[in-house]
């Protein structure tokens, strides 16, 4: 089954330090398991984009929509045979410690 991991961080999450590797061997485990699918960091809220139609309208609005104190920082999307194996492999992850992660089942879309 494949799940993204949704890395959320915030203005109150302790800071990595520079010469921290800790994403490097995460992202190393993951490659030798063969779990990874894809994943990357996102650049922060005030660089997004938001796109609403209303009524056959378009509306864009630039920076986040909402005021939020949390953010999602990056995404991994895994393929994994249970969640448990998704939790244990999230548990690993860099921002478990200095964020969260929030793990989704991927509910394919069969047209």
């Amino acid at each position: 089954m494949q799940y993204m991991l949704l890395i959320y961080t915030d203005a109150t999450a302790p800071e990595l330090p520079d010469d921290d590797r800790s994403i490097v061997d995460w992202v190393a485990e993951i490659e030798r398991r063969g779990v990874t699918r894809g994943g990357d960091r996102l650049r922060p809220p005030a660089d997004s984009t938001t796109v609403r139609v209303r009524d056959g309208e378009l509306s864009l609005t630039d920076g986040p929509y909402l005021e939020t104190k949390e953010w999602i920082a990056g995404y991994d999307i895994l393929e994994c045979d249970n969640l448990d194996e998704a939790i244990d492999i999230a548990s690993r992850h860099t921002m478990a410690r200095h964020g969260a992660i929030e793990i989704r089942p991927i509910w394919p879309l069969n047209l």
